[in-house]
């Protein structure tokens, strides 16, 4: 029988994994200069896709500092919290329908 709050969870992790997924092309899309930053919608996308996703990849590049250093500018903290929050999902189906 499938548990409807697994399945809530599970879209809920699908969800900010969108967002996340959002914010990486939404900040390369700024830093090439595709987008303007300096327009009001864009501003507005950014300023809440920034909110939803750096109290997540604040800790992950912490850890990253420690642990490798400088990597000449180079951010890897959203692939790796892609990666966390699909392990997470699947881990989540995994446990709870594989019992």
């Amino acid at each position: 029988m499938l548990n409807p709050f697994v399945d809530l969870f599970a879209t809920v992790i699908q969800l900010y994994t969108y967002c996340v997924l959002a914010w990486i092309i939404m900040s390369t899309l700024i830093s090439f200069k595709i987008v303007n930053a300096y327009q009001p919608a864009v501003q507005k996308i950014s300023y809440a896709l920034n909110r939803l996703c750096e109290p997540a990849l604040r800790p992950i590049r912490k850890f990253l500092r420690k642990i490798l250093g400088d990597l000449g500018g180079i951010d890897i903290s959203p692939i790796i919290l892609w990666l966390l929050l699909n392990f997470a999902r699947n881990a989540l189906y995994t446990y709870f329908y594989n019992l």
